[in-house]
């Protein structure tokens, strides 16, 4: 009997034990981690590092807010979102150089809830990072041939929750090794990458939004691409407004394209233009998508009033002269009238 309440208290102790484990694994909501953890990469060749997102199973996040931080001894030239499970970017990444950091805040309005059962693929890719070795010089220390990239703590996941709460929150950096070996063949496979890609970016959508909080409740327009080879360079904008009254053309076919982001803030906020969005990769490939307004959303633009006005302003004149004109000759009879005996 002894021997069997030692027992029931050995088994108690593990179950404890398991659960207690069990808790610390589902109370890790978010692990954010650098692939590969380890590399190496030769002098002037280029290396690239994905940012991946892993949660547990019932949990979702919509936003992350980071600074990623590298060591001096290795150089940050690009960044790509292409692939990236992020598709709203409050701040795209930037990198810089001077402080070598990379800051971005992007999010998922759904929420990401990890990966797709069965997908064989990482589908829960961030961002990818692209860093280039300098080289070593002669008479470098051990310290110089070692990179190191890490999370800053001002990191930040949160859940998908509608209250803005901070998942709890597992960071993992990555390291490599710099050598000197230029190796047999150089690699800077994010160049090839470049040169290989044909594909312009993905069909998206221009939306039209007026809210009285935001831009002091003028029009804007939102918009968002992807591009799964290169990834997105830049957007550009051009409004092109309407020809009116099929009389005078207030735009021109070589209206200006206006390098932007989105939000954008329109310039004609009658919305008597054509608005053209032009999606650019870092390949140069492009993507154009058009947007007009509803005819009920339109106001008068101030073309349109001056042409009103001059309008009504030549019928006044016209009237008056005509009233003027009946009215001398009314006059003339009469007095005709009078001298006839």
């Amino acid at each position: 009997m002894y021997t069997l309440r030692l027992e029931y208290g050995a088994v108690l102790i593990f179950l404890c034990t398991v659960l207690f484990f069990s808790s610390i694994q589902i109370s890790q909501a978010a692990l954010l981690y650098f692939d590969p953890i380890e590399t190496s990469v030769n002098s002037g060749d280029t290396v690239t590092v994905s940012l991946r997102l892993d949660v547990d199973e019932g949990e979702c996040v919509n936003t992350v807010d980071a600074v990623v931080n590298y060591d001096a001894t290795i150089n940050a030239v690009d960044t790509s979102v292409g692939d990236s499970i992020l598709n709203l970017w409050v701040e795209p990444p930037v990198i810089d150089a001077a402080n070598h950091t990379i800051r971005f805040a992007g999010g998922v309005p759904g929420g990401y809830c990890g990966r797709i059962p069965g997908d064989p693929g990482l589908t829960n890719t961030i961002l990818k990072l692209v860093f280039r070795s300098p080289g070593l010089t002669i008479g470098s220390t051990e310290a110089a041939n070692h990179a190191r990239i890490w999370l800053g703590d001002e990191t930040r996941v949160l859940l998908h929750t509608g209250y803005g709460e901070d998942a709890p929150l597992v960071k993992q950096e990555s390291h490599i090794t710099l050598t000197n070996d230029p190796g047999n063949t150089p690699s800077d496979s994010w160049s090839s990458a470049i040169q290989d890609d044909d594909q312009p970016p993905a069909d998206f959508v221009i939306e039209l939004t007026k809210d009285t909080v935001a831009f002091d409740g003028k029009y804007f327009v939102t918009f968002n691409s992807t591009d799964k080879q290169s990834g997105i360079d830049h957007y550009e904008v051009m409004e092109e407004p309407f020809s009116e009254f099929y009389t005078f053309s207030w735009g021109r076919v070589d209206a200006p394209w206006i390098q932007a982001e989105s939000p954008y803030v329109l310039k004609d906020q009658t919305l008597n233009s054509t608005i053209r969005v032009k999606a650019v990769d870092k390949a140069g490939n492009e993507r154009i998508e058009t947007f007009v307004s509803d005819v009920a959303q339109r106001s008068l633009s101030y073309g349109s009033r001056m042409l009103i006005g001059v309008s009504l302003t030549v019928l006044l004149i016209a009237f008056g002269g005509l009233v003027y004109v009946m009215h001398i000759r009314k006059k003339k009879i009469l007095t005709t009238n009078d001298d006839v005996p």
